[in-house]
């Protein structure tokens, strides 16, 4: 099998890392994972996959061009694509990689990352809501916009995305506007950016809390699901002291 979604690498060698024969130089977990890379998630190297000759390619219609797919078919591969955009997506599409696509019994730890979003405890109080901007990248500025994994995550949090209504999914906002933006939180997560304390947090007031997160347990769906929610609250709470 070859990987071209970091988290579906991550499942699925936490499930039966034996059959890995292929991920993308992103797919950074587990740290040991020892398969040939077949460059990034954009450009994939679809020759040298084909070479390899997997029984199976895993994908998502986010992650993934549709041309490099459409390749990877014409040669004669089997390709499985996700569609993410929720909580019970991402759990649903887990099983079907993981069950239907890979024949392997459903795993424990999926059992464990269901059970830890069933009732997860809201960093405010309810009723109280938190009204955040999500920065993807600087330079220019994108923000999480409509229908995206990563702000239904968050919602589950307690947290809302200020622009969960806008037409696009990662809109451009000059930072002027995130500025002006009456926001009660702002959250950099390491990826795809890599924000840090010293790159990011200054580019807004100083009134504003600034959280900086994981970009593996806010964007990632696999095994981090199950420590994700303990994970960003700890730093949302942290953020908000």
């Amino acid at each position: 099998m070859v990987s071209l979604v970091p988290s579906l690498t991550e499942a699925v060698a936490a499930t039966a890392p034996d059959l890995l024969v292929g991920a993308t130089d992103w797919c950074s977990h587990p740290a040991d994972l020892a398969v040939t890379r077949v460059r990034g998630t954009k450009n994939p190297d679809t020759e040298r996959i084909v070479r390899l000759a997997p029984d199976l390619v895993i994908a998502n219609e986010e992650e993934n061009r549709a041309p490099d797919l459409a390749a990877l078919r014409a040669a004669g591969l089997r390709v499985m694509v996700t569609e993410v955009r929720t909580l019970e997506q991402a759990f649903s599409e887990l099983e079907r990689v993981l069950v239907e696509g890979c024949g392997l019994a459903r795993p424990e730890w999926l059992d464990r990352a269901e059970a830890a979003w069933r009732d997860p405890t809201p960093v405010p109080p309810p009723p109280v809501r938190l009204r955040a901007a999500v920065p993807i990248w600087r330079r220019p500025w994108m923000v999480l916009g409509r229908d995206t994994f990563a702000g239904d995550v968050l919602a589950r949090l307690g947290i809302d995305n200020a622009y969960a209504a806008h037409a696009e999914r990662y809109p451009r906002v000059p930072i002027e506007e995130l500025r002006a933006a009456r926001l009660d939180l702002v959250v950099l997560p390491d990826e795809p950016y890599r924000f840090t304390a010293d790159d990011g947090p200054e580019a807004f007031p100083e009134a504003v809390p600034v959280a900086l997160v994981s970009g593996r347990h806010l964007t990632w769906y696999g095994p981090s699901l199950a420590e994700a929610p303990e994970v960003l609250s700890a730093a949302v709470r942290a953020a908000r002291r």
